[in-house]
């Protein structure tokens, strides 16, 4: 049987875990308290064990105070494993593009992630997979929630990009490099866009206003590194190498799909209205 361990059941290595229980999957996590069924992080003996017995291990946990703290406590163990390793990483680590081009080939440790940088290049150094994440959206987690909740804003800043992906897509590429060599891959969709249309779009959808710009200075220092940055992440390694292609290539599809899961059905047909995506 395949044996799963992941370390850090965040919101994409939760996904990506319950995909695979589905399909038969022996599937462990780490939390750092041991809640819900999960292997507390600090329990060594528990963790080792299930290091020995795993054939693919997953790390989701970022880095704290400079370091990965799966490398700190159990790089050893994971130097001697024979497991597939993956580790989800981010597009950070590639820093400000000034709106430009970036793939796996460019390089990393610029900018405000130089941690996020170091543990991704020691991943890479003990033999895993690097998935390389962009801005992640999904169910209960993306612009039509932060819509709906009031906390959406529009930056004016022409010229901004980002890059993003629906979390069952960059489940779908994880799995898919299951059979694919160790390194870097990233997993994006196909259309960078401005967050401010990506905002609009969304209050489109719900048939909502868009919401009103803000200032770089009413941003959090979270934030106002976020607008620091302009990149456009390209993604034709993993679609060459993994055989991977994205459902939803862009925000439009993805935010229509989710607002199609949300939205009541309608107890007739309505008649047809004019496209808001020309």
């Amino acid at each position: 049987m395949s044996r799963l361990l992941v370390f850090g059941l965040g919101y994409t290595a939760s996904r990506i875990a319950r995909r695979l229980a589905g399909d038969g999957w022996h599937v462990v996590g780490t939390s750092r308290d041991g809640r819900d069924g999960t292997i507390r992080f600090d329990d060594a003996a528990a963790v080792m064990t299930e290091i020995a017995a795993a054939t693919h291990i997953l790390s989701s946990v970022p880095p704290e105070h400079d370091a990965d703290p799966v490398l700190a406590r159990y790089g050893s163990a994971l130097l001697r494993t024979r497991a597939w390793l993956g580790y989800l990483s981010s597009t950070g680590v590639y820093g400000d593009a000034g709106g430009a081009w970036v793939d796996e080939t460019a390089p990393i440790g610029g900018g405000r992630r130089s941690a996020r940088a170091a543990a991704d290049a020691d991943w890479l150094a003990i033999g895993a997979r690097t998935f390389r994440l962009p801005g992640i959206y999904g169910p209960g987690r993306s612009p039509l929630d932060r819509v709906r909740e009031g906390k959406a804003h529009r930056i004016d800043q022409p010229g901004q990009v980002f890059s993003r992906a629906h979390v069952d897509d960059i489940g779908a590429g994880v799995i898919a490099a299951f059979d694919a060599p160790a390194g870097a891959y990233n997993l994006a969709d196909d259309v960078p866009a401005s967050q401010n249309d990506v905002v609009a779009f969304a209050a489109a959808l719900l048939g909502l206003p868009a919401p009103p710009f803000v200032t770089i200075e009413q941003l959090s220092a979270m934030g106002r590194g976020f607008y620091a940055e302009n990149r456009r992440v390209a993604n034709g390694k993993a679609k060459r190498v993994l055989r991977w292609t994205p459902t939803w290539p862009d925000y439009r599809a993805g935010l229509r799909a989710l607002s199609a899961m949300t939205s009541p059905a309608p107890a007739s047909t309505a008649p047809a209205t004019a496209s808001v995506d020309q």
